[in-house]
Formats: C-alpha cells, structure tokens, sequence
C-alpha cells in the first residue's frame, strides 16, 4: 500500500515515536485493518494482526519483506471473550505489552429494516459493539496490570458517518456505529485516572471488501455522485488521524469523534 514518501527527518521521528511500541489490530486481514497494519509497521511499530482469516493474514505480512519480524498474526474472533484473552496472551508472550489497541473488526448487512433477519442483525451487534467493547476492555486491563507502566496507552474505536448518521439501508449497522461512539466516550470518561486515552474515528465511505460489491452497482455509483466531491475517500485519508492517536503526541485527546469523511455528511 502506498503511503506517499516521508522525508528523512518525518521518517526518522515516527521510528523514535514507535519505538518499542506494539499495536494490536483487529479486523486486520482485509480493508482498512490492514491499511492500519501496513501503516503503522512502515512507522516502525510491532504490529498484531488478529482477524478470523489466519491465512489471509499471513499472506498480507508475506508481502512486508523485512518488516515481517516486527509482525505478529493472530487468530482471533473478537465476539469470543476467551478467543480474545487468548490474542492478548500470544501478543504479550511475542513483543510484551500492548500499548496500542485499535478495535477494528466490523461487519455489515444491507437492505430494509422490515427484511433484516434476526440472525444478522445479532451478528452485527455482536461484531461491532461487543467486539470493540471486548477488545478494548482486554487491552486497557493489560495496560493498567502491567509490571513495568505502559507509557502513551492508547485506544482507537473505528467507527463510521454512520454512527454519527442514519445511512439508509443500514438501519443495524448505524445503530452498532452509533453505540461505538458512545462506547468509546464511555470508556474514555472511566479510565480518564489510568492514563489510557480513548478515541473513536468515524470515516466515510471507502472502497474495501465489504462494499466494493455495492459501489460497483447502478445505485452504489449514483450514491457516489451524491457525495459533495463525487468520490469516495481513500484509506490514506485515514493515516495522519491513526498515527497521531497511536502516539504520544496526542497524549491530551480522550474521549473525543473525529469524523473524516471528505466531506460526504455535507
């Protein structure tokens, strides 16, 4: 994935901000987890890579060259509370403390409300909201148990516009949105004595695996032309926001939604 080029001296700061430091991502093995993960890893971070697909994410940190050293992958359904626990135990046993958690995994199911099974939206809710809780409870009982103090603890919740807006045709998976948001603030408020910053992103909408489908549609191309820009975001958008919530720099941000949509809420 291309990032654009860092000079010599923005290359040199992100490894001395990185250094040491282990982020964990879920939902990694496609989309967005695994822009995050090339990200970072590019910045000199130890990266895990935890999604259900185990070989999806080898094949992604194949591609790495020297930078696999630095990465982990890890099996993990974030909807199983012992398959968590156990993705943390790995990590720690591999690199030490986690100091970055950014709760990733989502899913999705489109189509009117009055023909949504039961099944799917449970499962929506249950991989975007029990996930990210899961997740980000897992990493912030590591930070504040651990040995030797974790400097910078960070959480990132990915959220989406939709959390911040009803998307039609999206009734479950804006309303799973909408209570990361609100997961996220919560989390922030308890934990704001502990030294764990928490934040949610909201992006808008970029091409990846679940709707690529969707956008290559007559309807999906003409909901395009209806954005203020007429496009859809890139990842990349993405990547100043991550790497600033990742580091030390934002050690004052807690509890706050940064929407980043190129402008399609306009």
């Amino acid at each position: 994935m291309d990032h654009g080029p860092l000079s010599t001296t923005d290359a040199r700061s992100d490894l001395q901000s990185a250094t040491g430091r282990t982020v964990l991502i879920t939902g990694a093995s496609s989309g967005l987890g695994a822009h995050f993960a090339s990200l970072l890893v590019q910045k000199g971070y130890r990266v895990v890579l935890a999604a259900r697909r185990i070989e999806r994410l080898r094949e992604i940190v194949r591609e790495w060259g020297d930078d696999i050293a630095r990465c982990l992958t890890l099996e993990m359904d974030v909807t199983n509370e012992a398959s968590v626990v156990a993705g943390f135990d790995k990590a720690e046993a591999c690199f030490g403390a986690v100091d970055v958690v950014i709760a990733n995994a989502g899913v999705s199911v489109g189509g009117s409300a009055t023909d949504l099974k039961v099944d799917d939206f449970d499962q929506i809710i249950s991989v975007n909201v029990r996930g990210a809780f899961l997740c980000a409870r897992e990493g912030a009982r590591r930070m504040l148990a651990a040995s030797h103090p974790v400097p910078h603890k960070r959480i990132i919740l990915v959220s989406s516009i939709g959390g911040l807006k009803a998307l039609p045709g999206l009734v479950a998976y804006s309303a799973s949105k909408a209570a990361v948001v609100m997961l996220g603030q919560g989390l922030a408020r308890e934990w704001i004595d502990s030294g764990i910053n928490v934040n949610v992103v909201c992006p808008g909408f970029i091409r990846t695996e679940l709707n690529a489908e969707w956008f290559e549609s007559a309807r999906g191309k003409r909901q395009i032309e209806s954005f203020a820009r007429r496009r859809l975001m890139r990842a990349t958008h993405l990547d100043q926001m991550i790497s600033f919530l990742a580091g030390p720099d934002s050690e004052g941000v807690t509890g706050s939604v940064f929407k980043l949509d190129d402008g399609q809420t306009l």
